[in-house]
């Protein structure tokens, strides 16, 4: 192995040895005007973060290119910043760009902390002495010392050459030193979770992140944001809202941040780092079966649109936007079928039970792309956000039936779907057991999975226990 390359090594380790050991003087550096600008790499023209997107010949005429390091230098006489030569060493002969990426990088971490030692890539340089200059003036401080090689390294101006296969750095300790903006990373994580979550998830998500990027310098790199500007901003989320707003936010940068270290313009998603918080689930409560009747008996005579929309809710168990995006392409009169869109699946399939397929009317002669439910009646046009959609039907069942009713805000047509869970659960379990009743139920209400159908059973209470006054007595 040469001596150039134990060097390196020694200044890679020397990096975290040193780098801090004086505050003051750390402080003073920050506010120097440095005579160098960070080393960065040039990679055959591409955008080595978009590499996986690349066509195979992108990737192969990128590799024919030459790759080097590329930095500049304050000239003594102009006291500008001037272009010092290309740094390439052996990088071109490796074939692959993971090996590239990862020599490259060990040398402009070798590199940039030489500069920051006074490295002068104009005269000739003692590297001995440099670095045990610095190293005398750190033990000073920390009564620590390491041991410096006593041999005179000379570095050449135009070329830092390491032999191939003697990089022994740890891959997830090597940064892409071509930092891109907190803007330029957000956009680029935006733009492809776009094209991976519907629209209606996509607003509430990019709405998160937007407010938490009012709170930020996009200007600066994006390895500004540290787990403490990520938890100081949901720390002010939740005293300004609630928790579950808070864990909600938490949710949605963590899924940002996910995007950007898959993609490796940061090495951790530190959203990750940072605790949920327990938080008391609101959710609107079940009507009894009382309530449930006056309801139908009063939405019979005064509001049957808004009636048929419930009961969509109530036996269908579909959510209210799910309802609001049913067009009548999507009712299968004949084969008794709904294909719907839902949040977590492209387009899933549920019967139409027959006390639901006996309320709808002759859809035969819509148009199949208009809606199922508009303000003005069925099959009609209705150009607006499905949000907005299910604002109106809301607004429209507080005007009806929530007014007429007295009822609180504990109570919405939400409390429909839970109701009729909670009834059909009911009945399934006096002829078959806890676990047949889940397996059953899980095919009809649509969960993914058993636990969650299970949590949401216990968050609507719908299994209770048996009457136990006898243990009592």
């Amino acid at each position: 192995m040469s001596k150039i390359f134990l060097h390196l090594q020694k200044v890679h380790d020397l990096v975290h040895d040193l780098e801090h050991y004086s505050p003051i003087n750390h402080s003073k550096n920050l506010l120097k005007q440095k005579d160098f600008t960070a080393p960065k790499i040039f990679t055959g023209g591409v955008n080595i973060l978009l590499w996986n997107q690349l066509s195979e010949s992108e990737k192969a005429k990128a590799l024919s290119k030459s790759w080097y390091i590329y930095y500049s230098f304050r000239d003594a006489e102009t006291g500008k910043l001037k272009r010092m030569p290309n740094i390439k060493g052996n990088v071109n002969k490796l074939k692959t760009k993971k090996e590239r990426v990862e020599y490259l990088n060990a040398m402009c971490v070798a590199l940039e902390f030489l500069l920051e030692k006074g490295f002068n890539p104009n005269i000739t340089n003692n590297i001995e002495e440099l670095l045990n200059k610095k190293q005398s003036e750190a033990s000073k401080g920390n009564n620590t010392s390491i041991a410096i090689p006593k041999e005179n390294i000379a570095i050449p101006t135009e070329t830092i050459a390491i032999p191939n296969n003697t990089i022994a750095i740890p891959q997830e300790n090597i940064a892409i030193l071509e930092t891109l903006t907190i803007k330029e990373a957000f956009e680029f994580a935006l733009n492809l979770k776009k094209s991976t979550i519907r629209d209606t998830s996509y607003k509430n998500f990019e709405l998160r992140v937007r407010k938490f990027r009012k709170s930020l310098d996009e200007n600066k790199p994006i390895t500004f944001i540290t787990k403490k500007v990520i938890n100081d901003y949901l720390n002010d989320v939740l005293v300004n809202s609630s928790a579950r707003n808070r864990n909600n936010t938490r949710a949605d940068l963590s899924s940002l941040f996910q995007v950007l270290e898959d993609n490796e313009i940061i090495a951790d998603n530190l959203v990750k780092k940072i605790n949920v918080l327990k938080s008391n689930p609101e959710r609107n409560k079940t009507y009894t079966s009382e309530m449930q009747k006056d309801i139908y008996s009063f939405l019979e005579e005064n509001d049957k649109l808004l009636l048929l929309f419930i009961k969509f809710v109530s036996y269908n168990f579909l959510r209210p936007i799910e309802v609001c995006e049913l067009r009548i392409k999507d009712i299968d009169l004949v084969g008794k079928r709904i294909y719907l869109r839902t949040k977590n699946k492209a387009v899933k399939i549920k019967i139409i039970p027959e006390i639901l397929l006996n309320d709808l009317p002759d859809l035969s002669n819509f148009a199949p792309e208009s809606f199922l439910f508009t303000p003005t009646g069925f099959g009609q046009d209705w150009v607006t956000e499905p949000n907005n959609k299910r604002d109106y039907f809301s607004k429209r069942f507080k005007e009806v039936v929530k007014t007429h009713f007295n009822l609180n805000k504990d109570y919405g047509m939400y409390s429909f779907r839970h109701t009729f869970i909670t009834k059909l659960y009911r009945e399934m379990r006096k002829t078959s057991s806890q676990f047949e009743t889940k397996s059953k139920l899980m095919l009809i209400t649509g969960h993914s999975t058993m636990t969650a159908l299970e949590k949401y059973l216990r968050d609507i209470d719908a299994e209770l226990p048996e009457d136990y006054s006898n243990l009592l007595k």
